[in-house]
């Protein structure tokens, strides 16, 4: 029997219901698996055309330029590549579904950065997407290796050697939480575990690291976070390779919004402008620290000519809980120069001393360095007492001039003899004539910077029984011995930090 006009009505007004019922979960479904955009797409190139081109006859099938087909600009050469992370997704755009992934949810968070940085240094790079086990993990083809994005992320193992490789040859690896994700944040912290472990934890960088004063000074940036803003130390992270940071992490702290030139409500982040002045230290940074890396990549090696015998001197470098070994080939390389530069017969043999073990009492000089701040043991502290009571000498030095070490360093001289204070080394002492006569002395660029016209070496010293036991450098001579190409070091100058070396170890072995 056939329905009636009524109820065919209700018949089709229910399957319209059932179909906009089903569209509304298939488009909530979708929209809950689609990633957090965070901006707007990438700019399209501009379009590059001629007005009148002319061309003579050509034979066919050969085809023409036509006035307006585009011409191909060369591409700067490429800086920093982006890491493609995650699994595909979909979303809706203008009624065209498109697929989409983590990584891309900034779409032109690095490309604005470097557009904007290429402008502030007067320097030309670009961005590229890296595909991590097609990527060469080569830094003089690709210096950077961006990841960012809001979700956890797995780095195939296979990868992990080279991308490690990639950052003792001097390449640096960036990463930033979009929006401050904690999965995300999660995964980079476990990533840079597997890549280097224990051994080179990431921390948070001392406010006179040069990351915060390499382009900018940084004392202090602005965060936003639920609509609430507030000034505080900047953020950053790094895990160092000798003297340089080779994996920066803008910590849990969003800076990728801001390099893309938009902020919004949810997550937590720091606000462009000062997100942007981060951005643009990093790359000056990784620009002007890369031939460090590169340098510091090469394993020097130097060999005994004859055997080697008790009375060739041998020098020990004391561990202690900082970052004791920057740069494993200075002293040697001091070695290597007071060889040939005096009569003094010495050995390369690389000794490291606990100062809670016997052996470093069978030194007649030990070693100190590091960046960062370190901590005695009692029983270290007792020990090293009584080895500079029994005549044995600790020459020790800021690695690049750096704060956490000079404070370290005063603080715990002074439980080791706290009835004697660091003094300043007047020129007429002796040890500035025990090889070289020095008058004066020629520093880094940024110690220039920040004492114009300092010319006399700063060499400190304690004294037990009118003989130097302690001698001290508040500046560093770890990049001077190594001739490493180090901008942000606050040092003496090779020349000057290899004849003071000189100086220092024979003064002490004749006295």
């Amino acid at each position: 029997m056939p329905l009636s006009k009524v109820e065919t009505n209700r018949v089709a007004r229910g399957l319209l219901a059932v179909v906009a019922a089903c569209l509304a979960a298939a488009l909530a479904a979708e929209a809950s698996a689609q990633p957090r955009t965070c901006g707007p797409p990438p700019p399209a190139a501009p379009q590059r055309r001629t007005a009148a081109e002319s061309f003579p006859p050509l034979p066919l099938p050969a085809t023409p330029l036509r006035r307006t087909e585009k011409k191909r600009q060369p591409s700067p050469p490429a800086l920093v590549g982006k890491a493609i992370l995650g699994d595909v997704k979909w979303v809706t755009e203008n009624g065209q579904r498109t697929s989409f992934r983590d990584w891309m949810t900034d779409p032109n968070d690095i490309g604005n950065l470097l557009e904007w940085t290429n402008r502030q240094l007067n320097i030309q790079y670009r961005a590229v997407d890296t595909d991590l086990p097609e990527f060469s993990c080569n830094p003089t083809e690709l210096p950077i290796l961006y990841f960012t994005g809001h979700d956890a992320f797995t780095v195939p193992e296979e990868v992990l050697p080279r991308l490690r490789q990639f950052c003792i040859d001097g390449g640096t690896i960036l990463g930033d939480a979009c929006c401050g994700s904690a999965e995300f944040d999660r995964s980079f912290r476990g990533f840079v575990a597997r890549l280097f472990g224990n051994a080179r934890p990431m921390k948070p960088l001392p406010a006179d690291h040069p990351l915060y004063s390499s382009f900018y000074n940084i004392g202090s940036v602005r965060y936003k976070r639920e609509g609430k803003e507030w000034d505080a130390a900047p953020p950053l992270e790094a895990v160092h390779i000798g003297c340089r940071a080779a994996v920066i992490y803008t910590g849990s702290y969003d800076c990728s919004c801001g390099w893309d030139g938009h902020i919004h409500e949810h997550g937590q982040r720091v606000v462009p402008k000062d997100a942007r002045m981060l951005g643009a230290n990093i790359i000056t940074y990784a620009l002007a620290t890369y031939e460090l890396g590169r340098f510091l990549s090469t394993e020097r090696v130097y060999h005994q000519t004859g055997e080697p015998t008790r009375d060739q001197l041998v020098i020990a470098q004391v561990i202690h809980d900082g970052d004791w070994d920057t740069q494993p080939s200075a002293l040697a390389s001091l070695l290597k120069h007071l060889a040939q530069n005096t009569t003094v017969e010495v050995q390369f043999k690389r000794e490291n001393v606990d100062l809670r073990s016997i052996d470093a009492f069978a030194h007649p000089i030990l070693y100190m360095t590091g960046h960062e701040d370190f901590k005695l043991a009692d029983e270290e502290v007792e020990n090293l007492r009584r080895y500079l009571a029994a005549g044995g000498v600790l020459v020790a030095n800021a690695c690049c001039g750096r704060k956490g070490f000079d404070d370290a360093f005063r603080r715990e001289i002074r439980r080791v003899l706290p009835d004697h204070a660091l003094e300043r080394l007047p020129l007429e002492h002796p040890v500035y004539r025990a090889v070289y006569p020095i008058h004066e002395v020629t520093y880094t660029p940024l110690v220039l910077h920040e004492h114009p016209g300092l010319r006399e070496p700063t060499l400190e010293g304690i004294s037990l029984e009118n003989q130097l036991r302690v001698v001290y450098s508040p500046y560093g001579f770890v990049n001077g011995w190594s001739g490493a190409p180090n901008p942000y070091a606050r040092e003496y100058r090779t020349d000057d930090a290899l004849r003071l070396g000189i100086n220092i170890l024979v003064y002490a072995m004749t006295h």
